[in-house]
């Protein structure tokens, strides 16, 4: 009995193994396509509706955007006008022109890590402190690592990436990207 027992735990053992050595391997190759898709999507650093519209949030901030709290975000419906607004805003809408399939979510936050413009309403109102913000401030793109997204409610791995003026980072674009169509 103890023979089988053994055999059974080294079974068990090797299927860990192996599925932890693949689930790694496929998480590998998810960082890489989502590698290759922000080079694609990198024309979002600059593009004139981007830029113009991130320049302009951050000179003359909204005063309800001013107002606005992490606590109070979290409180708001999906359906409340402050949050539609800004998922029906002019840059909103042009980025959605623009979407392809495999785009789940995507936000554009100011300098501040506050929203200019979103597909949803995401988790935060601010996302300053969280490298997906801090990295593109830096001029950087960040990609983040593969999960079930609390707003988009799909497996995707985000990107973020600089908003620039004239080179300088004055904002930033998180794409949200669907594993599931993710080529």
């Amino acid at each position: 009995m103890k023979k089988i027992w053994s055999s059974l735990v080294l079974s068990s053992l090797s299927v860990l193994i192996l599925s932890t050595a693949t689930l790694a391997a496929d998480a590998e190759a998810t960082k890489a396509k989502a590698g290759a898709k922000a080079k694609q999507l990198s024309w979002l650093s600059t593009d004139p509706q981007v830029v113009a519209a991130v320049k302009a949030y951050n000179a003359n901030q909204p005063a309800e955007a001013k107002a606005m709290t992490q606590e109070k975000w979290k409180t708001l419906p999906v359906l409340d006008p402050f949050v539609r607004g800004l998922s029906k805003n002019t840059l909103a809408e042009y980025l959605k022109s623009k979407r392809d399939e495999s785009w789940s979510e995507l936000f554009v936050s100011g300098a501040d890590g506050t929203k200019v413009a979103l597909f949803n309403k995401t988790t935060s109102w601010s996302h300053k402190g969280k490298e997906k913000h801090d990295a593109p401030m830096q001029g950087k793109t960040w990609i983040g690592e593969v999960e079930v997204d609390a707003s988009a409610g799909v497996e995707q791995i985000q990107i973020g990436l600089p908003v620039l003026d004239g080179g300088k980072a004055i904002g930033s674009v998180v794409v949200g990207l669907s594993v599931a169509k993710l080529n």
